[in-house]
């Protein structure tokens, strides 16, 4: 099934995008300089990921635990 019709496997890829768009803006700034356009997304998405650390973290160990253990 695709992540666009189960809904535990789009909040997996959402915080994925979320947490590989904020370690690609800590490492490579330039790349996500842009706020508009295509890049505009990711660059919102590492906003999140800035901003709410703490509560994507505790998501990400929630989707862990969830995926380990159903």
């Amino acid at each position: 099934m695709s992540a666009l019709f189960n809904f535990h496997s789009f909040l997996t890829v959402v915080l994925l995008v979320i947490c590989t768009c904020t370690y690609i803006k800590i490492q490579f700034p330039a790349i996500l300089e842009h706020r508009t356009g295509f890049r505009g997304f990711f660059w919102k998405a590492a906003r999140i990921g800035e901003r709410l650390s703490p509560w994507v973290a505790a998501g990400c160990f929630a989707m862990g635990i969830s995926i380990l253990v159903f």
